[in-house]
């Protein structure tokens, strides 16, 4: 029996290198592309309030074991045993896509070693080792044979999901009516009217869309200028409505260093075009109005109250280092008592957890887990950043920004998301440009 989407990258072939035939992707049969779509779609839009109202629990500890798994780890499963049945070895589609993406693949086997070890030593977080590593190891080692036309439609997809996730932010905002709000155990937080959209948590939100900002600036080059910058500009607004504090202070300053630096070099190689540099200062002059009709309108002043009240967000980040006091040497290897840790966590005034993923493992996992974890997510980023001009601006803002919170030390999706972006709005191999480089002159070419 043949399949559609043969490995034709599984057998050699006469007059290809070995480097080509191991460098070759299998080609993906339609099925395999719906989907990856779906599970792109299902990372972008599910979150845990969204999931609430379809009876999945899945932020919340009551329920069933099955809804505390993300749908789209389900999806990546399925379509990932679908490839190898294709394939027509799955031993060896895991082969071959282990040597087209092998820190997925080590990131794949620390995270399912890690596993055995927290089911066995009963330490908490096993669904957070599910969603947030193995899938998203899981998910690198699916996208190893992605083409470019599959690519485009994953970078669509993206585009349309984070546009309806900016205009719900700025809805949720205006009105304060929160259409998924985020839930724990189906309660919701009546006090904390931050837009939720669908990405369910304010500071998930906040991190997705700072990425996603700057990804847009460095990436995405196909896109026209005018449709990037509107882009831009709306996740910029959204970014206030969602009150990230760290994630607007490093998306300004990254962006504006990266948007000056390129500008600067533009000018002084005289290759921007007279219509852009128009409409440059014509924006720059319309920039006045537009913050006194946001000023006047109230805008900014939930943005300045998150700065002025952080809820001790701040001094948790401080008290949290005074919890290793507690502990022995051994303990901090293979990580202490979870019942002592929990209440010296509360004790020490810190209800709303560790805001810092290294820390948090350290006391909850142990130092040697941590260090396989950080070995392991370390070679991941440095594989999805490989060949990808450009994709170092959003990948500095994602290594600041989960370093603010609990972020990959909980149940996440954060991780698969960021690959997602990284490997959809960048092409490996094109070289780096600004994001105002479709606005400079095209050569002259003389035959």
């Amino acid at each position: 029996m043949s399949l559609r989407g043969a490995p034709s990258a599984g057998l050699p072939r006469a007059g290809l290198g070995a480097h080509a035939r191991e460098a070759s992707p299998a080609r993906l049969d339609q099925l395999s592309r719906w989907g990856i779509l779906a599970i792109v779609l299902a990372l972008f839009t599910l979150s845990g309030g969204v999931l609430w109202y379809a009876g999945y629990n899945y932020d919340g500890l009551m329920g069933s074991a099955l809804t505390k798994l993300h749908p789209a780890t389900y999806l990546t499963l399925c379509v990932l045993g679908w490839r190898a049945c294709v394939f027509g070895n799955p031993f060896g589609y895991l082969a071959h896509v282990g040597r087209l993406r092998p820190a997925s693949l080590l990131l794949v086997l620390i995270s399912l070693g890690a596993l055995v070890s927290v089911i066995l030593r009963q330490r908490p977080n096993m669904a957070g080792l599910v969603d947030t590593f193995l899938a998203a190891g899981l998910l690198g080692l699916l996208l190893a044979d992605m083409d470019e036309r599959l690519r485009r439609q994953m970078e669509m997809l993206l585009h349309g999901v984070m546009t309806v996730n900016g205009l719900m932010a700025l809805f949720e905002f205006a009105t304060k009516i929160l259409i998924f709000p985020y839930r724990f155990d189906g309660e919701t937080f009546p006090t904390d009217l931050r837009s939720a959209a669908l990405q369910g948590h304010p500071l998930v939100n906040a991190t997705l869309t700072a990425c996603y900002v700057l990804a847009l600036m460095s990436g995405a080059r196909q896109m026209s200028t005018p449709v990037r910058l509107g882009l831009i500009l709306l996740q910029l607004a959204a970014m206030v409505a969602f009150g990230g504090r760290t994630a607007i202070v490093t998306v300004l300053a990254l962006g504006l260093t990266y948007g000056l630096w390129h500008s600067f070099g533009m000018v002084r190689r005289r290759r921007i075009h007279l219509m852009a540099a128009a409409l440059i200062l014509l924006g720059l002059c319309l920039v006045p109005v537009a913050l006194a009709v946001l000023i006047s309108g109230g805008f900014f002043d939930d943005l300045l109250g998150r700065f002025v009240s952080d809820g001790g967000s701040a001094n948790a980040r401080v008290e949290m280092f005074g919890l290793f006091q507690h502990f022995s040497l051994p303990d901090l290897l293979i990580g202490p008592d979870v019942e002592l840790l929990e209440s010296l966590r509360r004790i020490s005034g810190l209800e709303w957890g560790i805001e810092n993923p290294i820390i948090r493992m350290m006391l909850y996992q142990g130092a040697f887990f941590m260090a396989l974890m950080f070995v392991g997510f370390a070679l991941f980023m440095r594989e999805l950043a490989r060949g990808r001009a450009g994709s170092w601006l959003p990948m500095i803002a994602w290594l600041i920004l989960i370093n603010g919170s609990e972020s990959l030390a909980s149940k996440t999706t954060l991780m698969s998301k960021f690959a997602v972006i990284l490997l959809c709005l960048y092409r490996t191999g094109e070289r780096d440009r600004s994001m105002v480089s479709p606005l400079q002159p095209r050569p002259v070419i003389r035959r």
